[in-house]
């Protein structure tokens, strides 16, 4: 890893992501590009892009700049790459450019806590960028001074198409030294015996070089509230899922998932595209 993407609105949720994301740059060795997108009528943007000046626009983003050096004095930046722009994009497009353009390693978001985290399966910014990043997505609730993932917990149904994306859960979670919990969660309308839910993830594992795991079957009343409650009795300091492209959280063991998972998990989310 050696490129993390922080999009900012320079919210409080924003600079908790950017805390965490200092933190994971200084354990890796990383680049930060800190990026602001301003949004205004597409005939505006294209006018200054073009080389106009338009008063009102050069004014904000001049403040964006201003706002984005303050945030480049903070002490826990010190000492690490930090490169900084404003866009005149529309912030989903914007973002997303900025990834496929410097090469990102990881996009690390914030999220306004429940009603975040609500917005994010109906359409938001950040539910856009999980759907559509290429590269895997880090959701960040709270401010964490001390953001480690020593536990790393793993909820799916381990089916073939899981498994192009899991060698990059296994990349990451090895980078970071976490103890990989794999868990499958059973549930009154899709129950396995614990046997058959063993097998399935011990041939499911056995594709790959892992030594620090374990593996699990949950039983819950659903899927969703399964892994919140499981990760919490396993002490988890990261929740990871896999996302499609087109259908978002929604395809999630093949079927849905709601937003239940992620109102109600307390924890940091991140999300790798199938």
């Amino acid at each position: 890893m050696k490129r993390i993407l922080v999009p900012t609105d320079f919210s409080e949720h924003a600079e908790h992501a950017l805390k965490v994301a200092s933190q994971i740059a200084r354990d890796t060795n990383s680049e930060i590009f800190l990026v602001h997108m301003l949004e205004f009528p597409s005939q505006m943007a294209d006018a200054v892009n073009g080389g106009a000046a338009i008063p009102e626009i050069v004014h904000f983003m001049k403040k964006a700049h201003d706002k984005l050096e303050d945030l480049l004095e903070s002490d826990y930046l010190e000492g690490l790459t930090v490169s900084e722009a404003v866009k005149l994009e529309r912030a989903f497009e914007g973002i997303l450019k900025s990834s496929s353009k410097n090469n990102i390693d990881l996009v690390v978001m914030g999220s306004h806590g429940v009603t975040g985290f609500q917005e994010l399966l109906i359409g938001s910014t950040t539910e856009k960028i999980v759907r559509a990043s290429e590269a895997p997505v880090l959701v960040i609730k709270n401010e964490d001074t001390n953001f480690k993932m020593d536990r790393f917990v793993f909820a799916s149904d381990f089916s073939n198409e899981i498994k192009k994306p899991f060698k990059n859960i296994v990349s990451f979670a090895n980078l970071f030294g976490s103890h990989l919990d794999l868990v499958m969660i059973n549930t009154p309308n899709s129950f396995k015996t614990s046997s058959a839910s063993q097998k399935i993830m011990e041939d499911f594992v056995s594709e790959f070089s892992l030594t620090n795991y374990s593996l699990h079957t949950y039983n819950d009343v659903n899927i969703e509230t399964g892994i919140v409650n499981f990760s919490n009795k396993a002490n988890a300091d990261l929740i990871g899922m896999c996302t499609h492209g087109r259908t978002s959280l929604y395809h999630f063991f093949n079927g849905s998932i709601s937003e239940g998972i992620v109102n109600h998990a307390n924890k940091p989310v991140i999300t790798f595209k199938i």
